[in-house]
């Protein structure tokens, strides 16, 4: 049986991409649609809930409601935040499944083997998350440029975070309630976990799940073809 609810923040502005690059064609599909579908047509997600805001990807009725878009789709009115926006979304996602799966509506070239391989260490470990190795030489100073430089920080034991993050649905209400700092601090959803001292286990990410920031990450998710 399903077990999963994949959840998708996407109640952003898009300010660097400078229109609304969920909208944005990818393959002659809508970024957003990508990032859906990928979730859709999982055999382990039984509901995707798409948090977004005023302005959003998905269209309101009249009286404000969102448009019905698919049979396992809900849209939700997101928050001002991305912890927020997620915590909307959870708060709708049924009792009876035991795990959430929380993906950037921005990275529309998710695998299905990749949201298998974070769900399986999930399983065994209670939480965890896709990542990629840092290279690039990472050089701490106090900012904003110019500024002396403080250190070179060890890259070998850096990770740059991917999702689907998949956490127990029980596990990150419980990590909201205990949140000992404000929501709009919060940068990553598994870090809500590490907060309260959970356990989190990273697995190898994917080079082609780039997050649509730019319209030069556009042209770039172009080069590959079609999830």
């Amino acid at each position: 049986m399903p077990s999963l609810a994949a959840i998708l923040p996407a109640a952003g502005r898009s300010t660097r991409f400078g229109s609304d690059k969920l909208r944005s064609l990818l393959h002659g599909v809508p970024v957003v649609v990508h990032s859906v579908l990928a979730f859709v047509n999982h055999p382990d997600v039984a509901s995707v809930i798409v948090a977004q805001g005023l302005e959003g990807p998905f269209d309101r009725r009249p009286d404000g409601s969102f448009k019905p878009v698919h049979a396992k789709v809900q849209v939700v009115a997101g928050g001002p935040n991305r912890a927020q926006s997620v915590l909307s979304a959870l708060q709708q996602v049924p009792t009876d499944i035991e795990w959430v799966a929380i993906h950037d509506a921005a990275r529309p070239l998710v695998s299905a083997d990749l949201i298998n391989r974070v769900f399986t260490s999930a399983q065994e470990h209670g939480a965890a998350a896709p990542a990629m190795p840092v290279t690039l030489t990472i050089k701490q100073a106090t900012g904003p440029l110019p500024a002396k430089v403080q250190r070179t920080v060890p890259r070998h034991e850096l990770w740059a975070m991917q999702t689907p993050q998949i956490i127990r649905r029980a596990a990150l209400l419980d990590a909201y309630a205990r949140c000992p700092i404000p929501l709009d601090e919060v940068t990553d959803d598994i870090q809500l976990i590490e907060l309260i001292g959970g356990n989190i286990w990273l697995v190898p990410g994917d080079e082609r799940n780039l997050k649509i920031t730019t319209a030069v990450d556009l042209k770039i998710a172009e080069t590959f073809n079609p999830a």
